[in-house]
């Protein structure tokens, strides 16, 4: 089934967690993007947003703690669970999703500079290392 031709002949607007559902789970691309208010469309294979693959519980789940901002009491209360099972669900969801590295081990000339620092290498070393084979 061509869920967008569907959709387009419904006029039906769809929803990340229906499409969710329906996809049942299983990778999927988005192959058009109409911008609403121009009609400019776009054509193409695209990868949905990571938070956008969750399922549509996890993908609640998710909103609930960023409202509650991050807050497990606050997540404790709305779900009507325990400490650990709310950390037990962000594990799993974390899981799921890539990070960006926002303390990436140096390197290159940082790495040197570092090393230097450390008096694990002399001046001539770094400087060496710096200016690499000629």
């Amino acid at each position: 089934m061509n869920y967008g031709l569907v959709a387009e002949s419904k006029g039906a607007r769809v929803d990340w967690q229906e499409l969710t559902d329906l996809t049942r789970g299983q990778p999927f691309v988005v192959e058009r993007v109409r911008l609403v208010g121009s009609g400019v469309a776009v054509e193409g294979e695209f990868e949905p947003p990571q938070l956008a693959q969750l399922s549509a519980d996890d993908q609640v789940f998710v909103a609930a703690f960023v409202r509650s901002h991050g807050s497990i009491k606050e997540m404790e209360r709305i779900f009507g669970v325990s400490y650990p099972t709310v950390k037990s669900r962000l594990k799993r969801i974390a899981e799921q999703l890539d990070f960006v590295d926002t303390d990436p081990a140096p390197t290159g000339a940082a790495d040197v500079v570092d090393r230097l620092r450390r008096g694990e290498i002399s001046a001539r070393e770094a400087l060496a290392e710096l200016e690499g084979p000629r």
